[in-house]
C-alpha cells in the first residue's frame, strides 16, 4: 500500500474513534449522575435524561407509567416514604412492576426538559410545577399527561391504593379521592372528632375588614389521618396558639353542608371541596384576610409542620416566601437560635 495512502487511513480511522468517543462522552454527560440525596434513594430508580415525555414514552414501551418524585436533604417524610413504603416488599415489586421511578432534588441543578420542550433546572422545574411538600410525587400517562399528583408522605396501605389506581388506568373512570374512598379500610373512627375552635352554621365564610385569616378543615369518618390530626395535631400548645389566629370551619367531604363561600358565592361543602381538587382527607384550607387561598395542607403532616403552615399565612410571610420549605428552614434555624428544641417528627 502507498504510504501516504495508509497514512491516511490511520488519521481517518484515529479520527474516527476519536468521534465516537466524544459522542460517548457526551451521552454520558447528558444522562447526567443524580442529584446529592440526604436520604437514599432505592437502587432501582432509573437514571435518565430527566426529558419528561421521552421518559412517559420510554415506559410506555415497557408497559409502564412514569414516576417522578421530588425529595430534599433533611426532609422527615422522604425519609418515611423510603424507610416504611419502600422497604415493603409488595410495594416495592408493584412499583418496580408498573412504573420507571426518577428522582428530582427540590434544589437541584440538573436540566430538566418538560412535555413542551422547555428546559429548567430541577428547582426551576419544583417552582414550575408548585412543588411545595416533600415528598411530592406525580404519575404521568403514556403522553406525558400528569394522571395523579402526591403532594406529602401517604402512608403505605393509602400509597399502594395510589399505585393501583394508576397503574390499573382507574383514571378514566373517576377521580383518585373517590377510588380511595372505595377501596382504602383503616382502623378509624366512623365519627368526625369536634373541637371547641370550630364554628357553627351558618357558614359565612366571607372576611370582613380588620378580621382573621380563615382555615377550612375537610375530613371523613374512618379516617386515620383525621384521628391523628386531633389526637395529636390539635392537642398540641403550640398549634392552638396558632389556630387562635384564624377563624376555622369544618366540613366533611361529601357533606351537603351549606356554606357562602369567601368569593361571596352560595355553595355546598361536596361541591366547593370538588372545585377545589379535594384529593386527601385531612386537607386543611388556608385563606388570607381578604378571602383568597394562600396555602393548603393536605399531606400527613406532624405538628411542627402544622404549626409553621399556620404561622406561614397569619405571618403574611406566603406574600414574600413563595416556597414553604425555605420558610420552614428560616423558622427552623430562628427557634433554634433562640434555645428551642426542634424535632421536625413532632
Amino acid at each position: 500500500m502507498d504510504p501516504r495512502t495508509d497514512c491516511i487511513a490511520h488519521r481517518f480511522w484515529r479520527g474516527l474513534a476519536v468521534g465516537v468517543l466524544a459522542l460517548a462522552a457526551v451521552a454520558v454527560a447528558r444522562a447526567q449522575d443524580p442529584s446529592p440525596h440526604a436520604i437514599d434513594i432505592p437502587p432501582w430508580f432509573a437514571n435518565t435524561f430527566l426529558d419528561i415525555k421521552e421518559d412517559a414514552t420510554d415506559a410506555a414501551r415497557e408497559r409502564k407509567r412514569l414516576l417522578v418524585y421530588f425529595g430534599q436533604d433533611g426532609c422527615p417524610y422522604c425519609k418515611l416514604l423510603m424507610v416504611n413504603n419502600f422497604a415493603q416488599k409488595a410495594i416495592v415489586e408493584k412499583t418496580r412492576r408498573h412504573f420507571v421511578a426518577v428522582a428530582i432534588n427540590l434544589w437541584g441543578d440538573r436540566e430538566v426538559t418538560w412535555t413542551d420542550g422547555r428546559t429548567m433546572t430541577e428547582k426551576e422545574f419544583a417552582r414550575f410545577l408548585d412543588v411545595q411538600f416533600t415528598p411530592t410525587l406525580l404519575f404521568f400517562d403514556e403522553q406525558g399527561k400528569v394522571v395523579a399528583r402526591l403532594n406529602g408522605y401517604y402512608p403505605p396501605n393509602r400509597f399502594e391504593a395510589v399505585l393501583d389506581y394508576v397503574a390499573g388506568r382507574h383514571e378514566r373512570e373517576g377521580k383518585l379521592s373517590d377510588y380511595l374512598a372505595r377501596t382504602v379500610r383503616e382502623r378509624a373512627s366512623p365519627r368526625l372528632a369536634d373541637e371547641a375552635f370550630f364554628g357553627l352554621p351558618p357558614y359565612d365564610l366571607r372576611r370582613t375588614p380588620g378580621g382573621k385569616p380563615l382555615a377550612v378543615v375537610f375530613e371523613t369518618p374512618d379516617c386515620a389521618s383525621c384521628d391523628e390530626l386531633h389526637q395529636v395535631s390539635f392537642k398540641r400548645k403550640e398549634v392552638l396558639e396558632q389556630i387562635a389566629r384564624y377563624d376555622v370551619v369544618r366540613f366533611a367531604l361529601g357533606a351537603s353542608t351549606a356554606v357562602t363561600l369567601p368569593d361571596g358565592r352560595a355553595s355546598v361543602a361536596q361541591a366547593w371541596a370538588r372545585e377545589l381538587g379535594i384529593v386527601y382527607a385531612p386537607t386543611i384550607l388556608l385563606f388570607d384576610r381578604d378571602g383568597r387561598e394562600a396555602f393548603r395542607l393536605e399531606a400527613h403532616l406532624r405538628p411542627f409542620h402544622v404549626t409553621g403552615a399556620l404561622a406561614y399565612v397569619a405571618d403574611g410571610a406566603y406574600r414574600s416566601e413563595p416556597s414553604f420549605q425555605r420558610y420552614l428552614q428560616a423558622r427552623t434555624e430562628h427557634l433554634r437560635a433562640n434555645g428551642q428544641r426542634v424535632d421536625l417528627m413532632e
